[in-house]
């Protein structure tokens, strides 16, 4: 890459639907799998406010999801399956965009990646499912821009999978690859060809309202229809015992992907009624039997679109939670005549693992293997124009390798025609109105003619994250007009987004003082304890006191219980009180 490359490192975020990653590639420690301020790897796409104000508190990963329960009105997620489109709510429209909403998430794997590394951190490769279209990219790198990320690149997740898979096998053997990719989300299925520390991707497929979501709610359903039957209860109409039932659904799947029978078991779901029902792998499968089909007819598009045969694949590929599914592994074994898919990668960690090795090959820093890496990814839909008849004229057909610039010619269709309408389209429909309309433009100042006499060029131009320019030009006058389809079409306009990134910026601020004055209620609660605790050992007290130290305690306690909004200077100086007492009970 030579005089492209950057200085310092380059994070790799793995944007899940139900979790999310963050990895870097540094020289000396290779790639690392960043732990949240929880101690976890990976932090659930979950974003919460304590109340319906501006100064209400922000809650963001395993904070927003272990509250959803009690707050499911103002609790968020699966953004990602809304990200690039317009959204409203009842007729109205939302407070927050999706984009808003996945910055706030990308915002805290950039918090997570500079508490690890002890600096700031501006630079990132962020992924998205192979599926998404132009306006769906665009609005990630947009999300990323609010959190304060400059987005380098956008990589498939499946593409990221499979550099995370290739990067510690043997660079001199080639290898046919396929990357199933079924995350809480999204769904995606990639074939590539890995030689010599190239990665071509051949064909790729997909579905981005399809994952682990998905398998949950069909669960869900099933217990909606058991509780009305059984408790004569309708938990659909209370969002409160709709949260809680996901949760038990959830972790029955979870378990069920290591046991085969297991119990949905919530304490007062509804009206102080409590649930304990059996579930069974068996009826999980059966659940969800046609959308794990439905997986396997995208593995067989796919194989076909990349002209290869099941028996040419050398390794089968799994990424996302979802993989763990003992059913999903037997479709594939079965589908692929009994050869058995890789577990060489965790993954979970895998699409974040991919992106870090990408970010690694943008900069100065060297980091091993990673940087011999060559990409070569696909555009996952067909690009074109409206033509006659409403139409939709293919220009770049699906899965042609990126970046890409193709061309083709039109003419006009009408006598004395002076301007010719362009209307972009994406998608595989044969009808304009099945595919997605990405824009449009015209050109003006045709010379009169007879009809289809003038011919224009129609240029199409897709970079290395899949965005698309879009260039006509009409060759006797030289007219020409350019369509930058990652600025016309995107949901958010420039003066959307810098309010945006102003009002994240001051969210954040908003944050680290609400985190501050938390932290000093914590604090408060903690020295009341210890208070309590240093009272019950000083037996050798006098009554005096014992009096004066527990009526403190009891005034402290009764404040502490009635101002759990209090600023943080409070808490301290309540805190600070309590301290000297402490003290006197100390031994001199």
């Amino acid at each position: 890459m030579g005089d492209t490359r950057i200085s310092g490192e380059v994070i790799g975020i793995d944007l899940g639907t139900t979790f999310s990653c963050v990895a870097v590639a540094r020289k000396g420690h290779g790639v690392e799998i960043l732990a949240n301020d929880q101690g976890n790897r990976t932090t659930p796409s979950y974003v919460a406010f304590s109340a319906a104000t501006a100064s209400s508190e922000r809650f963001i990963g395993e904070a927003a999801k272990n509250q959803a329960t009690l707050n499911p009105r103002r609790t968020i997620f699966d953004a990602k399956r809304l990200i690039g489109k317009k959204l409203e709510v009842n007729g109205e429209p939302v407070s927050f965009t999706p984009e808003e909403i996945s910055a706030m998430v990308l915002w805290k794997m950039k918090e997570t990646a500079e508490s690890y590394l002890g600096k700031q951190v501006t630079k990132a490769v962020v992924t998205v499912p192979a599926y998404f279209n132009d306006s769906q990219r665009q609005a990630t790198k947009d999300a990323g821009t609010i959190a304060g990320l400059n987005v380098l690149r956008i990589i498939n997740e499946p593409t990221a999978g499979a550099l995370a898979y290739g990067v510690n096998q043997d660079p001199n053997t080639k290898r046919n690859i396929l990357v199933y990719d079924l995350g809480g989300g999204t769904f995606d299925v990639s074939v590539l060809e890995i030689d010599s520390g190239i990665f071509q991707v051949l064909a790729t497929g997909g579905d981005t309202h399809l994952g682990g979501g998905d398998f949950d709610q069909r669960v869900m359903d099933h217990f909606v229809q058991l509780i009305k039957k059984r408790y004569k209860k309708d938990v659909s109409k209370d969002p409160k015992a709709l949260g809680k039932l996901r949760r038990g659904c959830e972790r029955a799947k979870r378990v069920l992907s290591i046991q085969t029978e297991t119990r949905v078991e919530i304490d007062s779901l509804m009206d102080g009624t409590d649930l304990s029902e059996p579930l069974t792998r068996a009826k999980f499968e059966d659940l969800n039997l046609d959308l794990f089909e439905r997986t396997m007819r995208v593995v067989r598009s796919t194989l076909k679109d990349a002209k290869m045969e099941k028996r040419e694949i050398d390794e089968i590929v799994l990424v996302g939670g979802s993989t763990r599914i003992p059913m999903v592994r037997e479709m594939l074994k079965k589908e692929f005549d009994g050869k058995e898919p890789s577990k060489g990668i965790n993954p979970d960690e895998a699409v974040a693992y991919g992106a870090a090795i990408l970010g690694a090959n943008l900069t100065t820093d060297q980091v091993g293997v990673g940087n011999c890496v060559i990409l070569l990814d696909v555009t996952p839909l067909s690009l074109g124009v409206d033509v006659v008849g409403d139409l939709m004229s293919v220009v770049v057909p699906r899965n042609t390798p990126i970046p890409t610039k193709k061309t083709r010619e039109y003419k006009t269709v009408k006598d004395q025609q002076s301007i010719i309408y362009f209307l972009v389209l994406q998608g595989e429909r044969t009808l304009t109105k099945d595919c997605l309309q990405l824009g449009s433009f015209e050109i003006t100042g045709i010379p009169p003619a007879p009809r289809g006499a003038v011919p224009v060029e129609v240029t199409f131009e897709i970079d290395a994250d899949g965005i698309l320019t879009v260039t006509a030009k009409e060759e006797a006058t030289g007219n020409s007009q350019s369509l930058a389809i990652d600025k016309y079409k995107r949901n958010l306009s420039s003066r959307e987004i810098e309010r945006m990134i102003r009002e994240a910026r001051e969210m954040a601020e908003h944050d680290k003082k609400e985190k501050a004055r938390v932290d000093a209620r914590n604090q408060l609660e903690r020295a009341i304890y210890d208070l309590k605790k240093a009272v019950s050992e000083k037996l050798h007290m006098c009554d005096g006191d014992k009096t004066v130290v527990e009526a403190a305690l009891d005034e402290a306690s009764d404040w502490f219980d009635g101002n759990k909004n209090a600023c943080m200077q409070e808490y301290k100086d309540r805190r600070q009180k309590l301290k000297g007492l402490l003290k006197k009970l100390s031994p001199a």
